[in-house]
């Protein structure tokens, strides 16, 4: 020995196709339609994820029999999912800013279809509940970057349209989800419902590889705050539960006040760290636009006006002694609507319309909408047109509404702002089941009808977001 200090090893450097990106082969990357391709290889997760979001609660049944559990266990296999979902929802898509949004995106993806894989293979209840966390995991990683992919691969003049056939994959998905599921609970048993995924995740996976763009524009690598993202989480975490406690999870009623307190407190306390540290998770300059915050708020609506209805339809018609097939074929109108207006506006609408007056739009449409479902019976033949319009003006809303936010941040931030905006929708889901369930338990046998009058303020809601700020046509900020 001769006293010098023994040399470091060198540090280990993760394979290159787990932390980096790879660039797509250059005859795809040279096509004109590039961009469409990118679209709809994100097209994938967005279908998936609605598809898993509808799709589960089919299960209920068949997982209460087979792990002899409660119903009340039963449904942590959906809630677990959804808390684990929006609490990472800005986490991921702010490291996805700095370390490359299609790499998230592509892991998110196997860990989604692995997840998935778990769960078909579950042994016990916990088990299973664990793995759709893991699931919930994957699908954050997918979700926080799939705006930002959108809005990074196409031209500035085609955005809005892109956002749409995104949109229109979503509903397509959130549509087929109690068909297909019904077919495979019946068919082949609820094992299947999650091992579908499996052969949609590997096809995704290799679509990715080569068809999605890498990252431009990237944000600061360095750490940000390790106590924001456990605020963040501990406030979404607490109003979702709440939630669920006041629609009926089996909860304490005191737990209902203390949860939405305890919501609030962390909510405040993760924004008063945000202004106070250096490199905060979600950095506060990004709330401070009008248009933004406006967005966000109209994303929270939207998402509450597309869920209260499905809860809604059903109980409504089913207690007039409907099945549940013709329930779910009268419910399956509004989706229909939504993706037909998501991906046929832009060739229906003037071109000169702006993202404002197509929000504006699409927000009287639902008000008259569920104006009118507020005051005819609620039967199947005046249900199937009143849903389809009630999508249609969501689906005119929701593109142009998303596209407006994402032009109004910094290309840097897109996986953050593809974050925020799909809490705001995972919120306004919840917010829209906690709703209508509440309303039906209350009111009793005019339910139905109280809760399509609880609906509309929110609706109003989402036209005062596009009518309040002074929008400004954004062009995208580097």
């Amino acid at each position: 020995m001769d006293g010098r200090p023994a040399p470091r090893a060198p540090r280990r450097r993760l394979p290159a196709v787990l932390s980096e990106e790879r660039p797509r082969p250059r005859r795809v990357r040279e096509r004109p339609g590039a961009w469409r391709l990118a679209v709809a290889t994100v097209c994938f997760g967005a279908f998936m994820g609605q598809l898993d979001a509808s799709v589960v609660t089919l299960t209920y049944r068949d997982l209460s029999a087979e792990f002899h559990a409660s119903t009340a266990a039963v449904e942590w296999v959906s809630l677990a999912y959804l808390l684990t979902l929006v609490a990472l929802l800005v986490p991921v898509g702010r490291l996805a800013d700095a370390h490359g949004r299609k790499l998230f995106y592509l892991h998110g993806f196997a860990l989604f279809t692995a997840a998935s894989a778990g769960c078909g293979l579950a042994p016990s209840l916990p088990v299973l509940v664990g793995a759709r966390v893991a699931q919930a995991a994957g699908a954050a990683m997918m979700q926080a970057n799939s705006v930002a992919l959108v809005t990074t691969s196409a031209p500035r003049g085609r955005l809005r349209a892109a956002l749409g056939v995104q949109a229109a994959a979503q509903a397509l998905g959130l549509a087929l989800g109690p068909t297909i599921g019904g077919a495979l609970v019946s068919a082949v048993g609820w094992r299947w419902v999650f091992a579908v995924n499996v052969p949609v995740g590997l096809v995704a996976l290799v679509a990715g590889r080569y068809l999605l763009p890498r990252t431009r524009g990237r944000a600061p690598s360095g750490g940000f705050d390790p106590l924001g993202p456990v605020l963040l989480a501990a406030s979404t975490t607490a109003l979702l539960l709440g939630l669920s406690a006041a629609s009926g999870l089996p909860f304490p009623g005191w737990s209902v006040a203390a949860l939405l307190v305890t919501s609030a407190v962390a909510g405040r306390a993760f924004l008063a760290r945000s202004r106070s540290r250096p490199r905060p998770l979600l950095d506060p300059a990004l709330l401070r636009s009008r248009t933004v915050v406006a967005g966000l708020a109209g994303a929270l609506c939207d998402y509450l006006v597309l869920f209260g209805p499905l809860v809604l339809v059903p109980a409504a018609l089913t207690a007039e002694g409907a099945s549940e097939l013709v329930a779910g074929l009268v419910l399956t109108a509004l989706p229909a609507g939504f993706a037909l207006a998501a991906t046929c506006a832009e060739r229906v609408l003037p071109a000169g319309l702006s993202d404002r007056a197509r929000c504006v739009l699409g927000a009287l449409v639902c008000l008259a909408a569920l104006a009118v479902t507020a005051v005819l019976p609620l039967t199947p033949f005046p249900l199937v047109p009143l849903l389809a319009l009630l999508g249609l003006g969501l689906g005119v809303y929701t593109p142009a509404n998303n596209a407006t936010v994402m032009a109004a941040l910094p290309t840097r931030s897109a996986g953050t702002g593809g974050g925020l905006i799909n809490m705001a929708r995972g919120l306004g889901t919840a917010l829209g089941i906690a709703l209508v369930t509440l309303t039906l338990h209350l009111a009793g046998g005019a339910g139905p009808r109280w809760a399509v009058v609880a609906l509309l303020p929110f609706a109003g809601l989402a036209l005062a977001a596009a009518l309040g700020p002074a929008w400004k046509p954004a062009g995208r900020r580097g």
